[in-house]
């Protein structure tokens, strides 16, 4: 399903995935009884701005089949998020970036460094400071 989500990123006119982290294996958060999850994250370049970037990584969840039944942090075919947007600070309806629990998340914080180690959160700061503090 990631592979496919990529394929089906790269193929929008719209936007150029430029770099893609390894996938890792993590286990699942909230419930934990489940299958454990894949994660990976892209740096991809747009003109699209945020709400129009969601709107098509949406779009991409529903060609995969994803729905939103069932609990919120259950098993699903394929979960996107719009993790960052440059250094951009975004609080609109229904989207938020950085992602909200972003600082949170060793899962999607790993995948970042691995495509930008100095990368800074905006609001929340360094990537490694981040990380640290989930040690």
């Amino acid at each position: 399903m990631l592979r496919r989500a990529l394929e089906l990123l790269e193929a929008d006119d719209d936007i150029r995935v430029v770099a893609i982290s390894t996938i890792r294996e993590t286990d699942p958060v909230e419930i934990e009884d489940q299958p454990r999850f894949l994660n990976a994250a892209a740096a991809v370049e747009t003109e699209l701005g945020p709400q129009e970037l969601l709107g098509r990584l949406l779009g991409i969840e529903l060609t995969l089949g994803r729905t939103r039944e069932g609990p919120r942090y259950g098993p699903r075919t394929i979960d996107l998020d719009l993790l960052l947007y440059g250094d951009e600070v975004v609080d609109g309806p229904g989207l938020h970036v950085p992602h909200p629990r972003l600082a949170e998340r060793r899962f999607a914080l790993e995948p970042l460094r691995e495509l930008d180690p100095e990368l800074v959160v905006p609001g929340a700061g360094p990537l490694k400071a981040l990380l640290s503090e989930l040690e």
